[in-house]
Order: structure tokens, then sequence, then C-alpha cells
């Protein structure tokens, strides 16, 4: 078998893969500085230096180029939450860990819950998965940690709503704060999660 043609020293996987991160940091950028509806797949390649021809290899649409960042922003984050648990951090460092994964490059930030909001049916759901990750997360941090509910209390609704209200602060702070300014929202969301969770478990 003969192997494919290489160009500058990659052979057609390579240069596939290439065209992908190149495309994915374009859309990182452009998606949070100027908003998905405002970038053109044109505009999109232009940044990433790869013709049209190349993205429509790669990816279906804008749509699923968006996705696909989602995507890796999630298992990005995913990967740094349970390695820090696996490690032994504690509930407060998890929550900094948590903020650092979303907050600490600011472009992440906003395409996660700054423009890209209900930009289509595909994207919400994509949303409400990494929710329902995330709540699940919480359950799992609170069960290693011997948290018994208090009566009443449905620790999986709790966490849920953990969430949301997480979520819903760092959507708070993308437009009410400067995008250096993340100690005032590392506080608050410290803050929130400690009332919380003092409120869901026995005394």
């Amino acid at each position: 078998m003969t192997e494919g043609r290489r160009i500058r020293g990659m052979d057609a996987e390579q240069r596939k893969a290439q065209r992908r991160r190149q495309l994915l940091e374009s859309a990182l950028e452009l998606f949070a500085t100027q908003g998905y509806a405002a970038t053109p797949i044109e505009q999109l390649c232009q940044h990433a230096f790869v013709g049209t021809k190349g993205f429509y290899e790669t990816f279906d649409s804008r749509e699923t180029c968006y996705l696909a960042l989602l995507a890796e922003i999630t298992e990005r984050t995913e990967a740094r939450m349970n390695a820090r648990l696996a490690e032994g951090a504690d509930e407060a460092d998890l929550v900094d860990a948590f903020a650092e994964a979303l907050v600490g490059d600011p472009r992440v930030a906003q395409v996660a819950f700054g423009h890209g909001m209900a930009v289509s049916p595909a994207l919400e759901h994509a949303r409400r998965e990494n929710r329902r990750w995330a709540a699940a997360f919480v359950l799992r941090v609170w069960e290693g940690a011997g948290v018994a509910a208090a009566p009443g209390v449905d620790l999986r609704v709790a966490a849920t709503g953990l969430i949301g209200g997480m979520f819903d602060l760092i959507a708070d702070w993308l437009v009410e704060s400067s995008p250096s300014d993340t100690g005032s929202l590392r506080e608050a969301l410290a803050g929130f999660y400690r009332v919380v969770r003092g409120g869901v478990a026995l005394p």
C-alpha cells in the first residue's frame, strides 16, 4: 500500500486535523467577539486560512462547527473537573476550578453562555446536556462528602438548581463586568455554592 501524498510534511489525515484545529480556533475568536449570527462561513475561512471547500470537508455547516467547538469546551471542562476530583480537591477548590475552566479565557464563557444562546434547538440541547452533566458531577461530590439531605430536600433537584444558578451568574458577569475581572465572579460562585450547600444538608 502506498502512503498518501505528503504536503509540508503532513499526510491527508494530519492536514484534515490541522484544518479542523484552525477552524475551531477561529470560531472561538469570532463567535466570542462578534457573535455566531454575525460570523459567516466565508469570514471563518478567511480568519483560519482555510478554503471554503476545506470547511465543508470538515463541517457540514456553521452550526456543526459551533457544536464541535462547544463539545470541545465541554470535554476540556469535564476532564479538568474529574482530574481535580480524583486529586482529592475539596469543594471550594472544585468551584474555583469550574470558574477557571470557563472564565480563565473569557472567550470560552462568551461561546458557552453569551452570543450563542438559543442559536438553534441543537445547540440548546447541547447546553442542557452540559447542565445535566454538571448537576451529576455535583451529586458525585456531595455523595463523596457524605452529604445527607435535609427533610423535604431532593438532592438531584438542588444540584440542578445550583448549576442553573451558577450558569446564570456567569451569563450576568459577561454582560455586566470587564472580561479581566474574574475575581468578583469567583467570589459570587463560591458564595452561592456555600449557601446552597449549607441549605441542602442535614445539620
